[in-house]
């Protein structure tokens, strides 16, 4: 099993365990990934998934380049990659609860994507991330790019992706590759994710939700936000929170 999905009271953890490849992602794990995340969002126990290694040290080396060399040349297959990838960068951009990547060890080319497409990412201080098509001579998709851009900016990315380099995590830090650095970023990872778990859902994913709506391009209101923000007064998160606030308790969502 390459691939698995754990479940800690309202934390799920997606565990990359093939570690005698350095966790690098085969076809079969591209095409699993979304399926355990659509798990983990639909289990109405979970409210956080951390995405991490089951190994220590170890993040992900990104595809499986021996893979990629034995079927360079037949086109359907790379049609097929292409869509898995893309599917499992999209299932953790878009999942409606938060995503959390703990990152331990080497996060490069693909590995870094589907880092980057977490909401957030905790980094150990031996961490190196970078994204390296450059180094292959292949070309990511727009929507694998984007997701670096929206976290970079534009001149950051063009130098990741122009140069191939590795970044520590001290320089990933200082230009937003990650959010934090933490000896035990799977604990880290943990200790924020049970945070985010105490808080409103409802307000949690619908503030990821508006967020996602900013990235794709929306940059005004539209009814939909609109009533997001009215109809959040007519819930029971909100008559919890006001009855905290006014008992001076802490909330129970």
């Amino acid at each position: 099993m390459s691939l698995r999905l754990e479940r800690d009271g309202a934390i799920a953890r997606l565990l990359i365990d093939r570690p005698a490849r350095r966790n690098a992602m085969t076809q079969a794990m591209w095409e699993e990934l979304p399926v355990l995340v659509a798990q983990a969002m639909t289990d109405d126990a979970v409210r956080v998934l951390i995405l991490s290694s089951a190994t220590p040290g170890i993040f992900c080396a990104g595809a499986d380049i021996g893979e990629f060399a034995r079927h360079s040349s037949d086109e359907a297959w790379r049609i097929a990659n292409q869509a898995a990838i893309r599917a499992s960068q999209y299932a953790l951009a878009h999942a409606p609860k938060p995503v959390i990547a703990a990152i331990d060890g080497d996060c490069v080319g693909g590995g870094c994507g589907l880092a980057i497409a977490c909401d957030l990412r905790i980094a150990a201080p031996t961490a190196r991330l970078g994204i390296t098509p450059a180094k292959l001579g292949i070309v990511y998709s727009l929507f694998d790019t984007k997701l670096l851009v929206d976290l970079v900016g534009p001149a950051r990315a063009r130098r990741i992706l122009f140069t191939g380099a590795l970044h520590g995590a001290n320089d990933a830090l200082a230009i937003g590759l990650i959010d934090e650095i933490a000896d035990d970023p799977f604990a880290a990872a943990t200790a924020l994710a049970r945070t985010i778990a105490t808080n409103a859902q409802h307000s949690v994913r619908a503030s990821k939700a508006i967020i996602r709506r900013i990235l794709d391009g929306q940059a005004d209101d539209d009814e939909v936000t609109l009533a997001m923000f009215r109809d959040a007064f007519t819930l029971p998160d909100f008559a919890e929170g006001v009855a905290a606030f006014q008992a001076k308790r802490r909330p129970d969502f």
